[in-house]
């Protein structure tokens, strides 16, 4: 979907921006928050990585939403676009790890020599953020186990869109071309599932086989959170670095997703007032009063100060798992003229 509108003084051209439809970029999809100076062009793929292969294939975007891992494997001074400290997409990710119920694994403990499905590619944002937590937590090992590639709910090959990363010594197969992991998860070829959505038999309630590995998993990930201060951001926003040389314009991007992204706090505040009737959640007011009191400050922050110590966490992961050359640094992978914020 694309979504024009004016604005842009008469030497620049609309400036284009993919993201996913996230209440952090309603505003800036609905045209209430705009980059200053610069019109704006909204496209909002089907689906996430649409957005990444139309980026990652040509650079098809000014600024765009992209999946760390895809913006980092072989990251270097060829990478056609630099980190923005922003990050519309946060998940935190003990609650993403299936297992089939009849494997026998109730604790990480239990993953060790299974069988493992996981979304699209080896080393999927998620994927990275799982295995990395339940190997500090949990001395989970990734090489111990087999990896299985393939398609969530449907049969797909691996994308094609990104260098398919196989690190040495870690057992790494496609899924056969007429199964999903989904299905291979319910009759108990794959012993777990590591994945960004939840499986659809899961969502429709109709899945006998397939459960979490932490069935608790709120409980968990607020202990997480409370011992780390880390709530994992999935994806930064990315520009394009022959955009750099443009006065304030990295900063004027990082400022409408910082106003965006207010925006959908003051909804919410709006609604905790109201005691949650402007959401279609019952109780949701209990839970808005819950996070209050357990975030108190930004819970969702932009800017590199705020979050440079859960990008370093992921540069980590990404570089322990096999999947960057060297440990990348924060500093080298963020525009820097943003370093400040």
């Amino acid at each position: 979907m694309d979504v024009s509108r004016g604005g842009q003084d008469p030497v620049s051209k609309s400036l284009t921006v993919a993201t996913g439809p996230y209440d952090t970029t309603r505003a800036l999809v609905d045209g209430t928050i705009d980059v200053a100076g610069r019109g704006i062009t909204m496209r909002i793929g089907a689906t996430l990585p649409e957005i990444f292969e139309r980026m990652m294939r040509g650079q098809e975007f000014d600024v765009a939403e992209l999946g760390w891992t895809f913006y980092l494997r072989g990251f270097g001074p060829d990478t056609p676009y630099l980190a923005l400290p922003i990050f519309p997409n946060r998940v935190f990710r003990h609650s993403c790890v299936f297992v089939n119920a009849e494997s026998g694994i109730c604790r990480p403990a239990d993953l060790v020599g299974r069988r493992i499905g996981e979304f699209g590619v080896y080393g999927q944002d998620s994927g990275v953020w799982a295995k990395g937590i339940l190997a500090d937590e949990y001395g989970f090992r990734p090489e111990a186990n087999r990896w299985v590639i393939g398609g969530l709910d449907a049969p797909a090959a691996p994308f094609d869109f990104v260098p398919q990363l196989r690190p040495a010594g870690i057992d790494i197969t496609d899924a056969p071309g007429d199964r999903s992991l989904s299905g291979m998860l319910e009759s108990g070829e794959i012993d777990a599932l590591f994945t960004a959505n939840v499986p659809q038999s899961v969502l429709d309630g109709t899945s006998q086989r397939i459960v979490r590995l932490f069935p608790d998993y709120e409980r968990v990930e607020r202990d997480y959170y409370r011992r780390t201060g880390i709530y994992p951001m999935m994806h930064p926003v990315v520009i394009r670095k022959n955009l750099l040389d443009q006065p304030r314009l990295a900063r004027a991007v990082y400022d409408a997703f910082v106003q965006a992204k207010q925006t959908a706090l003051e909804r919410y505040t709006y609604a905790r007032r109201l005691f949650g009737a402007t959401l279609m959640m019952p109780w949701a007011s209990r839970l808005l009063e819950e996070n209050a009191e357990f975030f108190q400050d930004d819970w969702w922050p932009y800017g590199t100060n705020a979050n440079r110590t859960a990008i370093d966490t992921y540069l980590r992961y990404h570089h322990e798992q096999g999947l960057s050359d060297r440990r990348l640094t924060v500093d080298e992978v963020l525009v820097p003229e943003l370093l400040d914020t």
